[in-house]
């Protein structure tokens, strides 16, 4: 089953909320750090993907219509090539500074905290992540600067290598009609999902609260 859908949004854009978005309209799985999570098979994969090896993406995604969020967002170019029917989806937020504010208070605590001793799979997920931030979007994580600076090139990789009426450049706040219109679908009549907010996350990964 080909991707419909090719994430290219990086984490802390409304990723969550795309992941329930693009099942209900697609009828089918859409792949997310959270799928990783619950197959830590698929670590391997993604650990050939940051070293240059070949991947069967076919094999990882293929039965899933869509991806968002890490580590699928940095290897958007690979994917796409493996499913060229597919259409790009960039979330990103309104702001770079909104966007590191929100990174600030989640993935990156939690990409620093400790490991338990007995969560192997944890453990080998959390420094394959690591291996991706640093390589795929810069060797100075989490520096403030180098990573929204990251961010900004990232995004704009995507908006110039992409064909526009391949494209949906979408914000939070966006909603169904620019998802919706790009793959011909009816808008759904509930509202649009909107899911793990910055405190759900710290809540979740057991992450301190801040200011």
């Amino acid at each position: 089953m080909a991707l419909r859908v090719v994430g290219a949004g990086l984490g802390r854009t409304g990723t969550n909320s795309l992941k329930l978005a693009l099942e209900r309209l697609l009828g089918g799985p859409c792949y997310h750090m959270y799928d990783l999570i619950r197959r830590p098979r698929d670590t391997a994969s993604w650990e050939d993907a940051v070293a240059g090896r070949a991947v069967d993406w076919t094999g990882l995604l293929g039965e899933y219509r869509a991806t968002v969020d890490f580590p699928a967002a940095v290897f958007w170019r690979e994917i796409l090539a493996a499913n060229p029917g597919a259409v790009v989806l960039l979330s990103s937020r309104d702001s770079s500074e909104t966007w590191w504010r929100s990174m600030s208070k989640t993935i990156v605590p939690s990409l620093a905290g400790e490991v338990p001793p007995d969560e192997p799979d944890w453990a080998r997920r959390r420094a394959m992540n690591l291996e991706v931030l640093r390589t795929r979007l810069t060797p100075d994580w989490p520096d403030a600067g180098a990573v929204v600076a990251a961010y900004e090139r990232h995004n704009a990789e995507v908006r110039r290598e992409v064909p526009a009426e391949q494209l949906i450049d979408w914000r939070p706040g966006d909603g169904w009609e620019p998802i919706c219109s790009a793959l011909g679908l009816e808008v759904p009549e509930e509202p649009f999902p909107h899911e793990n907010t910055t405190a759900d996350f710290q809540a979740r990964m057991d992450v301190p609260a801040s200011e």
